[in-house]
């Protein structure tokens, strides 16, 4: 029970303070803007206040920092050492300061090796296990604390840029990229749409959760995302690129995401490329289109309109 509660925590804890860099990959799509810039760096300030006392560790002895020769057997069993560090997830969140995380590198390696048995491990955990998991729970519940105060902070400060606009449901729209008719101009989404997009999502801390780069764009109806998503489509034209920072309460409210990729209570930031409104379009310019994405004429052939959900009539 205790190792299943961790593994829980874990994933929530590490999903939070994950350091994953965001808009970092090439490309005009994935640039970063001063702007963007500024909003990371501000909820980094918030979330890692306190981390500098953690990250510090002491020195593990010669091993440590002898240089590892490539193609080595030593360097097999150093990717072996990583691979199952990947498994278990990050362990930072749950360590306040070298000291802790010395003991916490202790224990796993004594398990690991069998320096602790079976019947040595049981009986720790039976005696520590409700302190375990309130220690877990405490530190959990405050990681997730500060990801709201920096999602709250980075929307204050997207708000209060000139550039941006908030709508009435609190979603932050911020115009990055004009469409091929310029700024607000164009075919526009209903929330009957079905859309074509690029899409980059990140946590306040600029943990990536979800994106679409390095593949096909994506194809969904506005009905089957989230609500801020579908509010600020709505706000944007064919061809244009957005950053969107969506509220809790527009996203995944507090309970988050089951698997714990998005932490209850987080604000969401998406960088949308919004590259065609595959159905129900209408704005400036309004037009037809069919299935197959192309505008339709009289001498469209066998071409079927799509539904609100997306599938042809």
């Amino acid at each position: 029970m205790i190792g299943r509660r961790l593994k829980e925590i874990v994933a929530v804890a590490a999903a939070a303070l994950s350091t994953a860099s965001a808009f970092t990959a090439s490309g005009s799509f994935l640039s970063t803007t001063q702007h963007q810039t500024a909003y990371y760096k501000q909820a980094s300030s918030i979330i890692f206040a306190e981390e500098s006392t953690a990250s510090s560790t002491t020195s593990a002895g010669p091993l440590a920092t002898k240089p590892i020769e490539e193609g080595s057997h030593d360097e097999l069993m150093y990717a072996l050492g990583v691979n199952l560090a990947r498994q278990l997830g990050d362990i930072r969140p749950l360590v306040e300061n070298s000291q802790e995380l010395t003991q916490l590198a202790r224990g796993l390696l004594d398990a690991a090796v069998g320096k602790l048995d079976e019947e040595g491990q049981m009986k720790l955990l039976g005696r520590r296990g409700d302190d375990l998991n309130k220690v877990i729970i405490e530190r959990a519940n405050a990681i997730r604390k500060k990801l709201e105060s920096a999602g709250k902070a980075m929307l204050k400060e997207m708000s209060e840029n000139p550039e941006t606009a908030t709508l009435e449901c609190g979603v932050v729209i911020h115009p990055l990229e004009a469409g091929p008719d310029g700024f607000g101009k164009g075919v526009r989404p209903t929330a009957a749409s079905t859309v074509k997009v690029q899409y980059h999502g990140t946590l306040p801390d600029g943990t990536i959760f979800d994106s679409s780069l390095g593949g096909d764009p994506v194809i969904f109806p506005l009905k089957s995302v989230i609500a801020g998503w579908r509010e600020g489509l709505q706000f944007m034209c064919e061809g244009e690129t957005a950053m969107l920072g969506i509220p809790p309460e527009m996203a995944y409210g507090e309970a988050g995401t089951p698997d714990g990729r998005i932490p209850g209570g987080a604000a969401l930031f998406f960088k949308i490329q919004l590259i065609e409104v595959m159905s129900a379009g209408v704005g400036g310019g309004p037009k037809l289109l069919g299935a197959n994405g192309k505008q339709l004429t009289k001498d469209a052939g066998g071409v079927k309109l799509l539904g609100a959900n997306g599938q042809p009539l």
